[in-house]
């Protein structure tokens, strides 16, 4: 029982920058605008972490600084996208690129080092008496970061705000026929705009996540494909909050799963590649079968 509430454990500790990665991606293109550079907003938003919390002494200062660096990334992101049309791939692709090199370069600048930052404050686990004793669900309860409770509420938030409200009606439908809906006087690209900075918001949350809570310092590089992760969650839920947090639980899984075959008779490269195997056959053959909004990708005047 012990190994099953480790793993328990692991695996929810480990979905929390999937699942918001996903859910970036699902607030974004379920409004047509393409997402990829989610890697890049985790990995500045990591960054941003670190940095703000190694200035302030304070970790709060890390959360705050890396959600209003990736809305202000994302603002940027739907301004290339939307006012300027520039190819969203292209800008994704090159925000994944500015933002490896960018946080070496200020790596460098603040710490006068290469490669790891010095250590910084960060967010404490928490635990809560009588319920982290629980068998199996205790593992929710014990020694996990207030970012995994907050993750939820997000899901939660997000799936209220598309279903339940004329917001997320109409958001949900610009996603599928932007023209119609423009013609009937919503403001399409406002909508956009406040969806891109909401997702780039998140996507500096989940990569504080990595730097301020799940470690305590930055590392290059170290948001790992977690953000593609995200993106292939996105698609495997069919777009949708809730899906998208299950799927990314499945690939946690994969990602936890590393750890206990490490003493198996298996190459430990192998091992490594589990997660991104997981995500590749997923892509492959869920890919195809999911329908995403029809409109992804299209403008409007």
């Amino acid at each position: 029982m012990n190994v099953m509430n480790h793993f328990i454990a692991l695996t929810l500790q480990l979905s929390v920058p999937i699942i918001l990665g996903a859910l970036c991606g699902t607030i974004a293109e379920r409004g047509g605008v393409i997402l990829l550079g989610v890697e890049g907003i985790m990995l500045i938003g990591a960054f941003a972490g670190a940095a703000g919390s190694y200035a302030a002494g304070s970790a709060f200062a890390g959360v705050v600084l890396s959600i209003v660096l990736g809305g202000l990334i994302g603002f940027i992101y739907a301004m290339f996208c939307i006012k300027w049309k520039a190819h969203q791939s292209v800008v994704g692709v090159g925000v994944n690129l500015f933002a490896s090199g960018f946080t070496a370069v200020m790596l460098k600048a603040i710490w006068q080092t290469e490669g790891m930052s010095q250590s910084v404050p960060s967010i404490a686990s928490i635990t809560v008496p009588g319920l982290s004793d629980v068998p199996v669900i205790g593992a929710f309860f014990k020694d996990q970061s207030p970012y995994l409770y907050a993750m939820f509420l997000i899901v939660a938030a997000v799936w209220v705000i598309f279903y339940k409200t004329k917001f997320g009606l109409r958001y949900r439908a610009i996603g599928d026929q932007p023209h119609a809906v423009q013609t009937a006087g919503v403001p399409v690209n406002r909508y956009r705009y406040i969806a891109m900075i909401t997702a780039g918001a998140i996507a500096g949350l989940a990569g504080s996540y990595l730097s301020i809570s799940q470690n305590n310092l930055f590392v290059s590089d170290m948001t790992a494909g977690r953000g593609f992760m995200g993106l292939a969650a996105n698609i495997f839920g069919g777009w949708q909050p809730l899906g998208s947090m299950g799927a990314g639980m499945v690939f946690a899984v994969a990602q936890a799963a590393r750890f206990y075959l490490t003493d198996a008779a298996i190459p430990s490269q192998f091992v490594q590649m589990l997660p991104y195997v997981v995500t590749l056959v997923v892509l492959l053959f869920v890919g195809k079968r999911v329908k995403g909004p029809e409109a992804l990708g299209k403008l409007v005047d």
